[in-house]
């Protein structure tokens, strides 16, 4: 799995790291019945025991295993002024790009 951070996003996770004591998180909000839909989104959230750690310039995220298995084998995080953190959508940016094993 590979996620790519746009330089507008590691700008904002770097200025809430200095702002709050909670980690960013990558979250799943699964929904449906017949079909699944899932919605990413990124949450400050605190730290739990079995979490994948991504790190960035210094900048930590997080997501437990249950939303490691709904991401895309390559997912994006963006963010834009007027709409927040955009994750799993695409876009074409220069991002920096993430292995997670």
């Amino acid at each position: 799995m590979v996620v790519k951070i746009t330089v507008a996003a590691i700008i904002k996770l770097k200025e809430m790291a200095r702002k709050d004591a909670q980690i960013p998180r990558i979250d799943a909000d699964i929904a449906g019945g017949c079909g699944v839909s899932v919605k990413f989104s990124l949450v400050l959230d605190e730290p739990r025991r079995n979490d994948t750690i991504i790190e960035y310039e210094g900048v930590q995220l997080r997501l437990d295993h249950f939303t490691k298995r709904y991401l895309d084998e390559e997912t994006q995080i963006d963010y834009l002024e007027d709409r927040g953190f955009i994750v799993g959508d695409s876009f074409a940016s220069s991002a920096c790009s993430i292995e997670i094993d």
